[in-house]
């Protein structure tokens, strides 16, 4: 990731060289009969200006300001889109005056719902928006739950080479506000995302890119607010998520729902996630539904991510591991769902110092399927905070599986776990892991279900009088605990199930707790061992 990092910067570095030489062949819309009263439409001066840019060898749009009001405009390679302080695109209210723009080579299924934008590249090399201007989409002019392409999008970039934006304002898109497909070396830096003007309304679309860059940026939407896709077979790769703060009714930070690439060698750090402020629903939950959600349901893989030095404040699930099994996907030769895809992996995702408060009740969840195990999952330094209230019942709940369900944070109700439940995992490593509520809840503090090769060192929780025990262990295997500072009335472990064996208890101090551990009807005395324990008698 480094490497790619020093990499990405030596070519944004050369991009920004040819761009300031482009500022000397700048073409003023204008000069070519543009009309910033943000009534008469501009589409034909604006393009012809690209055309004429294009023709010198490369070249700056400048819009001035003002506002102009355009329909689909293709951009070409070698040019930039300059918006000038106190300029405004802004989309036609007319369906009529944007273009079809289904792309001629890659087969994605979003192609079907995504053909009609304001700004259009495809497999273009060196262009750029810049500015510190704003594009309006318009959005309310399409406020419409339809998705076969009669909702425009603001931009959509396919299959693209050594991409810049930069600077610029992106509002009330009539659906995604941005979406890049298939594209390398792109970088995305200090942009301001507000899209609440309709459904499906996302912040940005990063769709089997390698090599992108989104940096310092803010973006608040209704639906999902930074979406990773992987709508052909090709995965998102080598993507660096950094200093931006998100918000979302939806989900601020998803993998998915579209998985069959998969999602590998991605960063994300130094973000502050936060619930929505300035709008009011229209999909999801006003708090939001999720911080950050890993969800592989149709093939592919998540492998090698990083979620690290992230606050998150607000959302009902802060985090949100999943790999589900729909069995659909799609090949580069057909747009025609296939219905035989095996699951896929998800494997090596560090959390690490995650600080996440005003959670709701649902609990945070990393669930497999059965058969289908996620690997190598690690907590470390993590603190969540919900807001409690949970019944004990709850503690109690079977949970189902859903292997084919739509994946949503919220897929399983409210879990036998307050802090976390991780189910069908091997290998789950928590370190420094603080598991609090505002209120006082009855539910398990963490919950493993079908875990082999769990290491939990360090957790501090603090149990409700009337609580269940603080971890609870059914069909769990091979697991270290140590270290821990619990305190509650009643057990700190709880074994479940018959499979349940070579968990070791080893130098926690648990003298403000009950008793160690309790055992389930159906667990065996000797599937525990423990060792240097301080207790309370």
């Amino acid at each position: 990731m480094h490497k790619t990092i020093q990499m990405l910067a030596i070519v944004f570095g050369l991009l920004a060289s040819q761009l300031a030489a482009a500022a000397e062949s700048m073409v003023n819309v204008q000069d070519l009969g543009a009309v910033a009263d943000g009534k008469t439409l501009c589409t034909e001066a604006i393009q012809k200006a690209v055309d004429q840019c294009a023709a010198a060898g490369g070249g700056t749009v400048h819009l001035p300001s003002g506002t102009y009001l355009s329909g689909t405009i293709f951009l070409k390679s070698n040019v930039a889109l300059h918006l000038a302080s106190g300029a405004t695109l802004l989309g036609s209210g007319r369906l009529e005056d944007y273009s079809p723009t289904t792309p001629k080579k890659i087969k994605s299924r979003t192609n079907a719902y995504s053909p009609r934008c304001l700004i259009y590249a495809e497999d273009l090399d060196k262009i750029a928006i810049t500015g510190r201007g704003t594009i309006d989409g318009n959005g309310g002019q399409y406020r419409s739950r339809r998705h076969d392409g009669y909702r425009p999008l603001i931009l959509r970039v396919v299959d693209c080479r050594d991409v810049l934006v930069e600077g610029i304002t992106m509002q009330n898109s009539g659906f995604w506000n941005q979406h890049y497909l298939r594209c390398e070396r792109v970088l995305v830096r200090g942009i301001r995302v507000f899209n609440h003007a309709t459904y499906n309304a996302d912040g940005i679309d990063i769709d089997c890119c390698r090599d992108f860059i989104l940096t310092d940026c803010v973006i608040d939407s209704d639906d999902d607010a930074v979406c990773l896709k992987s709508t052909t077979p090709r995965p998102c790769e080598n993507v660096l998520i950094n200093n931006c703060v998100i918000s979302s009714h939806c989900n601020a930070l998803k993998f998915g729902t579209d998985s069959w690439g998969g999602f590998v060698n991605i960063a994300v750090t130094n973000c502050s996630i936060i619930s929505c402020r300035y709008s009011k629903m229209i999909y999801g939950t006003q708090r939001g539904i999720s911080g950050i959600s890993l969800e592989l349901v149709d093939g592919g893989q998540i492998d090698r991510v990083v979620v690290s030095n992230v606050t998150i404040d607000g959302p009902e699930v802060p985090l949100f591991v999943r790999l589900g099994n729909r069995g659909t996907g799609v090949t580069l030769h057909a747009e025609k769902p296939k219905t035989d895809i095996p699951p896929g992996t998800v494997r090596n995702v560090l959390f690490n110092n995650i600080v996440a408060t005003r959670a709701g009740k649902t609990g945070c969840s990393v669930a497999g399927i059965p058969g289908h195990c996620i690997e190598n999952v690690s907590f470390q330094n993590v603190v969540i905070r919900s807001e409690g209230g949970g019944k004990r019942e709850w503690a109690d709940a079977k949970i189902d599986e859903h292997p084919r369900g739509y994946p949503e944070a919220t897929m399983f109700g409210k879990l036998p776990a307050y802090g976390l439940y991780c189910r069908h995992v091997r290998g789950l490593t928590l370190d420094g892991v603080r598991l609090e509520t505002d209120a006082p809840d009855d539910r398990h503090a963490l919950v493993l279900d079908d875990v082999a090769g769990a290491n939990i060192s360090g957790l501090s929780c603090r149990q409700a009088p009337s609580a269940a025990a603080t971890i609870g262990l059914v069909n769990t295997r091979d697991s270290l605990i140590r270290g821990c500072l619990p305190e509650g009335k009643g057990a700190f472990l709880r074994l479940a199930g018959k499979e349940t064996s070579g968990i070791s208890l080893i130098g926690n101090d648990l003298s403000r707790m009950g008793r160690p551990s309790e055992l389930a009807d159906d667990a065996s005395p000797a599937a525990l061992q423990s060792m240097g324990n301080v207790t309370g008698n």
